[in-house]
């Protein structure tokens, strides 16, 4: 199983990106997917998280701002970002909770990460 991140780029302050992260491989079924971040020197932290049947999470610093969205039949998820701040810049990792066997339960992959640097 792999996950293909996509989207980042630079952006100025008060604009909007959207990253999307495109699931492969022999997959079964998938659970939670998740978008995180990572600024430098600082420790990862989800950002947000939507569960097979929709409901959704987010971290506070984003809440109003971002919106998680995720389409099964493509193995896809989304995260539409508006109203970027600096302290948004970081990389986005995706995130998905895999079962790619019937003879095994669900594993977490990673994506390999996008930037998304936002100017002030």
């Amino acid at each position: 199983v792999q996950l293909q991140a996509s989207g980042g780029g630079l952006v100025q302050a008060g604009g909007s990106l959207s990253l999307s992260c495109a699931a492969s491989g022999t997959i079964i079924s998938i659970n939670a997917m998740s978008w995180y971040r990572q600024a430098p020197g600082v420790q990862r932290e989800l950002v947000a998280t939507i569960t097979k049947d929709g409901s959704t999470d987010y971290a506070d610093s984003v809440k109003g701002r971002f919106t998680i969205s995720r389409d099964n039949t493509k193995n896809t998820v989304y995260l539409q970002m508006n109203s970027l701040n600096s302290e948004d810049t970081a990389v986005y990792y995706c995130n998905a909770e895999v079962r790619s066997s019937y003879f095994a339960g669900f594993r977490e992959y990673w994506g390999q990460g996008t930037q998304v640097t936002v100017s002030s």
